[in-house]
């Protein structure tokens, strides 16, 4: 530490404060009692006795100390002289540890602010002494600073999403609105022209009901906390069956799924929180897939863990962008088309559902040919 009491000087203090009770001592007995010690100390520790002296012919009193007294009474004074003096060097050492404490914590926490209010590095601000305090702030601040980027651009994004969702609620609502009021207006329009513009408002009402859906999916990633409720589920019959409700919109794009997994592989999990992640990314593929492609999905074990892979052909996935697709409000097109609009939240709640079975997620894109991947542990 800076600034150190040197010992020469402490040896000083200790003395003076020994020098300074002594004193006090001495004024106490002597003025304040009055010579009470004197009294007290030739009444136990002076013997006086009558003699004759024969060359003068008179009676002398003579004093002499008793001695075997005298001796454990300055043993006493003196193991008390000692002790008084410990006493003393122990207090005086730990009023002046406590100032150092507090001075050093005080120089750290201003070392702290400084460094975490500006860009100095840690090795220019801390002394040689704070080494491995420096090392961890410098390790601390370049993750805080990480994670208040990562947050920023999930703010911006979130923003983003958000002002593009309002502005596209507008046009299916002003669409559905204009064909409504022609509708009411002209009472005697023929019925195919009448059939059909039900039909452009009805699907105009369904695309404003799906960006609503985004703006709930938004509010209810924030407010709700995701827990599982595990128990063994028919992987093989999930899959199916999620195929199965998929069949329209599968129809629509002109895709098919191939599913290859034994009928017998099971997992341990949450099976709604499982289907969720399934409905997410078959959703995904179908949204990026070409017209008329198989999407294929493998389920396999092994003695340690459970894969699962949804494979589908389209665009290739630029790297940049493959590694950002599992976070949140992070979308691959940005022009947010009809087929593939979203929250950008699907993938990202996808991993944070498999993180939580304790299993992980991952995606390729080569060769126009995209693959996640999803390793459950086996229980």
């Amino acid at each position: 530490m800076k600034n150190k009491l040197p010992k020469s000087v402490a040896v000083i203090v200790v003395l003076a404060a020994g020098m300074c009770i002594s004193l006090f001592l001495y004024y106490l007995i002597d003025v304040v009692f009055n010579g009470f010690f004197v009294d007290w100390f030739t009444d136990r520790f002076i013997q006086t006795w009558d003699s004759y002296d024969p060359v003068t012919g008179t009676t002398v009193i003579r004093t002499e100390p008793i001695w075997h007294k005298l001796k454990y009474l300055i043993l006493g004074v003196f193991i008390f002289t000692i002790l008084l003096l410990v006493l003393t060097a122990s207090i005086t050492s730990f009023v002046y540890a406590r100032l150092q404490v507090r001075k050093s914590i005080t120089k750290t926490r201003t070392l702290l602010h400084e460094f975490m209010r500006t860009e100095t590095d840690a090795y220019d601000l801390f002394p040689p002494e704070y080494a491995e305090i420096s090392a961890q702030m410098t390790e601390l601040k370049s993750a805080m600073q990480k994670n208040e980027q990562i947050l920023k651009e999930e703010t911006s994004r979130k923003n983003d999403l958000i002002t593009y969702l309002a502005h596209d609620l507008k046009t299916p609502l002003t669409s559905v609105i204009g064909y409504l009021s022609l509708l009411d207006e002209a009472k005697d329009m023929p019925d195919p022209q009448r059939i059909k513009y039900v039909s452009i408002a009805l699907d105009k009402a369904r695309r404003l009901e799906l960006l609503i859906q985004e703006f709930f999916e938004i509010t209810r990633y924030n407010l709700q906390q995701i827990v599982l409720e595990k128990e063994t589920v028919d992987l093989y019959y999930m899959l199916v069956q999620m195929t199965d409700e998929f069949y329209p919109l599968l129809a629509a794009h002109g895709n098919t799924v191939r599913l290859c997994a034994e009928e017998s592989l099971t997992v341990c999990g949450d099976p709604d929180k499982l289907a969720r992640v399934f409905h997410n990314i078959l959703k995904n593929a179908i949204a990026y897939s070409y017209p008329d492609t198989a999407i294929d999905i493998r389920a396999e074990q092994t003695n340690t863990e459970i894969s699962i892979s949804f494979i589908n052909r389209g665009r290739t996935i630029p790297e940049h962008k493959l590694h950002s697709v599992f976070e949140k409000f992070f979308r691959l097109d940005e022009a947010r088309t009809a087929n593939t609009g979203g929250a950008g939240l699907g993938l990202a709640i996808a991993r944070e559902i498999v993180t939580l079975h304790g299993g992980s997620i991952s995606a390729e894109s080569k060769n126009e040919r995209t693959t996640f991947w999803i390793l459950l542990p086996v229980s």
